[in-house]
Order: structure tokens, then C-alpha cells, then sequence
């Protein structure tokens, strides 16, 4: 079997394939074109962000059954397409937490310090002691947009600065925040007592711009902002604005909305008090050499033994289970993306209960789809199917399955009751046919819906009307209903709408959506598209 390397990779990882008595080729820099010539030769193949794992690459690769990404992101990969075709994505999403992790404190002390415009000055043959004037970060205040894996390793290096460390993150529990020794605040809170604050977040819909105008003028006028996350988590434009304004002090980052950056779609590079890198927050020799190696192992584990780790489009089952269960794995993520979307607060307690002919079966897989669609809306590409149950158990959240052989309406259900600090959902779904997953519950309201692809939900009241002016809004917008399905609670007199569309609803839309008469509410979802 063949393995084709098309990125810059270390060459442990190589070696380690090699050991594993595959034949590897080492061909990076390729173009799209070329890349699709040659695809068809390999069963396997090794990337990092440069190659673009397409839609028509992966048509032209007859023979490959796995592209593994050296890294956490997979943007570059379309996962849907390698899905469809039975070709298995892998990513190393812990191989660089800790290198990401210390470019956020050294951004932050190089903002604090000057380090940066200081060392320009000096090369232009200048000794200015008096401009450079720093401050120390003892004692200071930082703040953390996102305390997950490593939010949490920020904190800890912070702590260990003599920082005080406060943290906004709806979707983690506080008692487990706590442990950290950090104080967990609301948004408004973290940008008003925050003397520095860090972004660690990926970029999702949720996230999309999420610190923008309002969110730089509650800042502190010394305060100083750093992004080595994701770009598109701060607004660039309203960032620049602050700068310029004087509203804080300085920024540092580390990502770009748009890469390659330059000073024609990044005019803040043209600011004293702006510092920035070329996303380097995983570039260490340490993290490469981890990340090689781990997505090298994993490639050859399965080429050789069929043995999947940190897959991101397919569960760690034999064959015989896969076969049984499939449908429902797939039904039991969009569940849980679907509930990610909707709920309120930090999730606390999952009950699952599998019902009918389902409670005879292999289903630890079907709870550990539903954990990896209930994390894929906030997490992206760090969650798979292989830590979704650590991410649970990390984040304190009870996870209770039960079995029942009869089913009310269905020959079998998947009944999923989720409690978070805010709210209390049921979902329950089913499988048409052989493999039609549908939404048929939703809390009180009784449906037939496919949670998939683009969607609106809406709730309204149950009035003459509201669909027509809800499609002629959607229609204006140039947005095609694809499928509608209505839901009715007799005792509130409200419907719950959900309509599969097109494209994804806009935030512009959405509000417009919202204004409307009779709509009591509307949330756009983003599911995962059914082929």
C-alpha cells in the first residue's frame, strides 16, 4: 500500500510509516491539478493546511481510504465528500495545545514590553530607551474568551505569572472553572475588568465576529487584546477602529480573517500599537514533531490493522456493528448538534434512552456520535469520535443510558433528555426505512423533520398566515425552501417550523425573521449535510 505525504511533515513520521511496511512518497508544494493526477496511486494520504483535500481530488482518488491532517484544522478537507466516498478523515487535535498555548502568553508579554517595535528600532540604528516605556503583567488581570483545553493551559501559565485569571465561556460548568482557580464572568464583565484578554476559541457560527464594537468600547482604555485562535473571532474593522480611537492600548494577533494577510485587507499592520504574526501558535519543532508522529501511527494503524483513531467522519466500530447501527449513528449527531444549537447554558446531564429493536444492540456507539455532534458546534475540528467521552467527562457532564423494548410509535427511538444550567430539552428521533434519519420530537411538539444541511427553526403562534410571509421574507433574500416541516403544541397554540433551505440563514435575516408578526422566535441552524 501506498501513502503520498503532499505537505512539509517531519520525517519521524515518515520513518514511522515506512516501519509499518508501507511504500511512501514525499511530494509536497503540488498543484490542485497535479494533485489530482497522481491521487489515484495512494490508499493513503498525509497532509497539513497547504493541500486542499477537494471535492474533485477526492472523485479522482479510486483507491484512497484515508487523508490524515498532522494538526487539529480541517478546513482544507471536504469531509462530506471524503465521507460519502467511505474515505476516513483523521486529524491529532492534542498535539498542540501547549505550543498554542505559550505564543498567547508570549504574545501578551511582548505587547507588555514592546518587544517587537523596540528590536525594529534598534536594526534602524536607533536607541530609544525613553519610547519604549513597558509594564509588567504581576498583579494584572487577564482574561480568557474560552476556557477549554487550552484556555485552561493559559490560565495555568498565567497563574504562574502572578496573574489573576477570570474566564467567559457559557458552554463550561462553573464548578469545574472553579477548579481552575479561575472566576468565571459574563462577556460584558471580561472585557470591563480585563487589564489583558485572550481569545481560544474556534471560529463558528456562534463565534462569527462575536467581539466586535460593542465589546472593544467596554474594554479598559490600557487594556490590550490577543487572538491566537482562530481569525473571524474578532471583527478586524471594529479592532482597527479601537486602536486608532485609543479605546484600548494595544492588540496582538496571531490569526487573520483572511491568510496570507497584508495591508490591503489588514490595515492595522500600519499601527505602533499593533503586533502580529504569521499564525505560528502550532509552529514549534516540539508540536510538529508530536503531531507527525501521532497522525503517522494512526495512518498506518489502519492501512495495516483497520484500527481508526480520532476520526472526525466515522466511529471506531467493527463492520458487523456498523452495519447494524450506521443509520442511527448518523441520527444520533445530528441530535446532537441539533441540541448544541438550541439549549441554553452549560450541558449537565444526558439521558439516553434506546427503545424498540435498538435495545438489543451495540449503541455505545450511537451515545458517542451524539457526544461528538453535541461538542462539533462549539469545538469544530477538536472534537471526534474518540475523545468526545473525555470531553464529556472533563466538563463534568453525566451521561446515563437506559433501554426499553417497547416504542410507542416507532419500531425504534432514540430518546435523548438533556439538562444544562439554563434549560431542559427533549429530542427524540428515528430512522425511515433503512436509513432516513428524522427528528420526531421536539420537547411537547410531535414532527417528521430531517435535521440536516442549512436550516430555520421557528416558533410562532398559531395563526392564518405566518408561513406564507415567513416564505415571502425567506424568498426576497433570494433563500429556496427545500423542506418544511410543522409541529403543533395544542396546549400554547404554537408551532414549531422547521425549514431546510438552500444556504445558511444570515444574521441579517435572521433578525428580520425575527420581527416578524407572530414569530415568538427563530434560530438558524447549521447541521451537518445528509447525502
Amino acid at each position: 500500500m501506498k501513502v503520498l505525504i503532499s505537505d512539509n511533515l517531519s520525517p519521524a513520521g515518515a520513518q514511522i510509516l515506512r516501519d509499518a511496511g508501507l511504500e511512501v512518497d514525499i511530494n509536497t508544494g503540488l498543484a490542485p491539478e497535479e494533485l489530482k493526477k497522481i491521487i489515484g496511486n495512494y490508499d493513503g494520504l498525509v497532509i497539513r493546511s497547504a493541500t486542499k483535500v477537494t471535492a474533485e481530488i477526492i472523485a479522482a482518488a479510486g483507491k484512497l481510504r484515508v487523508v490524515g491532517r498532522a494538526g487539529i484544522g480541517l478546513d482544507n478537507v471536504d469531509i462530506p465528500a471524503a465521507s460519502q466516498k467511505g474515505i476516513v478523515v483523521m486529524n491529532a487535535p492534542d498535539g498542540n495545545a501547549t505550543t498554542a498555548a505559550e505564543h498567547a502568553i508570549a504574545m501578551m508579554m511582548s505587547l507588555s514590553r514592546n518587544i517587537p517595535q523596540a528590536t525594529a528600532s534598534m536594526k534602524a540604528g536607533k536607541w530609544e530607551k525613553k519610547s519604549f516605556m513597558g509594564r509588567e503583567v504581576t498583579g494584572k488581570t487577564l482574561g480568557i474568551f474560552g476556557i477549554g483545553r487550552i484556555g485552561a493551559i493559559v490560565a495555568n501559565r498565567a497563574q504562574g505569572l502572578r496573574m489573576k485569571v477570570i474566564a467567559y465561556d457559557p458552554h463550561m460548568p462553573k464548578d469545574l472553572v472553579d477548579k481552575l482557580g479561575v472566576e468565571l464572568v459574563s462577556i460584558e464583565d471580561l472585557a470591563k475588568r480585563s487589564d489583558y484578554i485572550t481569545v481560544h476559541v474556534p471560529l463558528t457560527k456562534e463565534t462569527d465576529k462575536v467581539l466586535s464594537t460593542e465589546f472593544f468600547k467596554n474594554m479598559k482604555k490600557d487594556a490590550m487584546f490577543i487572538d491566537c485562535a482562530r481569525g473571524g473571532v474578532c471583527d478586524e474593522a471594529a479592532l482597527y477602529k479601537a486602536l486608532v480611537d485609543g479605546e484600548i492600548a494595544g492588540a496582538a494577533l496571531d490569526v487573520f480573517a483572511v491568510e496570507p494577510t497584508n495591508m490591503e485587507n489588514c490595515p492595522m499592520l500600519g499601527l505602533n500599537n499593533f503586533i502580529c504574526t504569521p499564525h505560528l501558535g502550532a509552529s514549534t519543532s516540539e508540536a510538529q514533531e508530536n503531531v507527525a508522529l501521532t497522525i503517522a501511527e494512526q495512518v498506518a494503524d489502519y492501512l495495516k490493522t483497520g484500527v481508526i483513531a480520532n476520526a472526525v467522519n466515522v466511529p471506531s466500530v467493527s463492520g458487523d456493528v456498523l452495519a447494524q447501527v450506521g443509520p442511527y449513528i448518523t441520527l444520533g449527531e445530528m441530535l446532537g448538534s441539533l441540541h448544541m444549537q438550541i439549549a441554553k447554558g452549560s450541558v449537565q446531564d444526558v439521558s439516553i434512552e434506546y427503545s424498540g429493536d435498538l435495545a438489543d444492540m451495540n449503541t455505545s456507539p450511537i451515545t458517542v456520535a451524539f457526544l461528538k455532534g453535541l461538542f462539533t458546534p462549539i469545538l469544530q475540528e477538536a472534537v471526534n469520535y474518540v475523545n468526545a467521552p473525555v470531553i464529556a467527562k472533563e466538563r463534568g457532564i453525566r451521561v446515563v443510558e437506559s433501554r426499553t423494548e417497547q416504542s410507542d410509535d416507532f419500531t425504534n427511538t432514540l430518546t435523548i433528555r438533556v439538562k444544562s444550567s439554563e434549560s431542559e430539552n427533549v429530542l427524540m428521533g428515528t430512522v425511515f426505512g433503512k436509513k432516513e434519519p428524522r427528528l420526531v420530537r421536539l420537547n411537547a411538539f410531535r414532527l417528521e423533520a430531517l435535521p440536516a444541511g442549512p436550516m430555520l427553526l421557528v416558533y410562532n403562534k398559531d395563526v392564518p398566515g405566518v408561513i406564507g410571509e415567513l416564505g415571502t421574507t425567506l424568498g426576497k433574500a433570494g433563500v429556496n425552501i427545500s423542506r418544511m416541516t410543522v409541529g403543533r403544541e395544542e396546549a400554547s397554540e404554537q408551532n414549531v417550523i422547521f425549514l431546510n433551505t438552500n444556504v445558511p440563514i444570515s444574521k441579517e435575516l435572521l433578525a428580520e425573521v425575527q420581527a416578524l408578526e407572530y414569530i415568538d422566535g427563530a434560530i438558524a441552524l447549521e447541521m451537518v449535510r445528509y447525502k
